[in-house]
């Protein structure tokens, strides 16, 4: 069985090869992800590679292999459908659940994931509006994603649905609820720019300023 190291680090490299249309992920990235020195990364890379999960090549990056995928995949399944759980069924809100995800995803089996995925009906997105991948063999394409664009390159007078959070650390999605953003929510850009780096939204009678750095990372749907 892989290590909870081994299953951190396939997954973070799945993550960041997603992020950047499939190309190798590099040192710098992993260590900054993983928050590790650039020395432990490559010393994992040469596990990694040891184990076939992985073909790291120099100064090139690092890719998964098939094995890797489908390990990265399954720990990803494993992760959205536990914050969804233990949102839906805890009550706990969507900035609390992703770090007790990260330390149960390596504890549960794949008998109870596929329970937990029946009792939620089979959903399509965790609480972050992450697509949650399929059970049906893991198949290595990536779950389907909907069109979407950032909130950021929304234009005045457009309507939109926030579907998807991409920073999911506590401190911004604690922000986005004393803002009354959450997944769902529909509105429509007044003005973008509004001075200063700040777009101005309208979501039903109220007007806020937004900051653009943080609307880049809100993804949206036209309503």
């Amino acid at each position: 069985m892989p290590s909870l190291t081994v299953e951190n680090y396939v997954k973070t490299i799945y993550q960041i090869a997603a992020a950047q249309a499939g190309q190798p992920a590099s040192t710098g990235q992993i260590a900054a992800a993983l928050d590790v020195s650039p020395g432990t990364v490559t010393s994992m890379l040469k596990t990694l590679d040891a184990a076939r999960l992985a073909t790291h090549k120099p100064y090139e990056g690092v890719s998964l292999s098939r094995a890797g995928r489908l390990l990265a995949l399954r720990m990803i399944r494993r992760h959205r459908l536990i914050e969804l759980f233990l949102l839906r069924t805890l009550d706990m809100s969507w900035d609390e659940v992703h770090d007790e995800a990260e330390h149960m995803e390596h504890a549960v089996s794949d008998l109870l994931v596929d329970r937990i995925d029946a009792f939620l009906g089979h959903p399509d997105v965790d609480p972050h509006g992450d697509p949650i991948p399929r059970a049906e063999g893991l198949s290595l394409e990536p779950p389907v994603e909907p069109e979407t664009q950032s909130l950021a390159e929304c234009t005045a007078g457009q309507p939109f649905r926030l579907t998807r959070v991409l920073d999911q650390s506590s401190e911004f999605l604690r922000s986005l609820t004393e803002s009354g953003l959450a997944l769902g929510v529909t509105g429509t850009v007044e003005k973008n720019p509004d001075g200063a780096g700040l777009m101005r939204i309208r979501i039903q009678d109220r007007v806020m300023s937004l900051a653009l750095e943080a609307a880049a990372k809100l993804l949206v749907t036209e309503e």
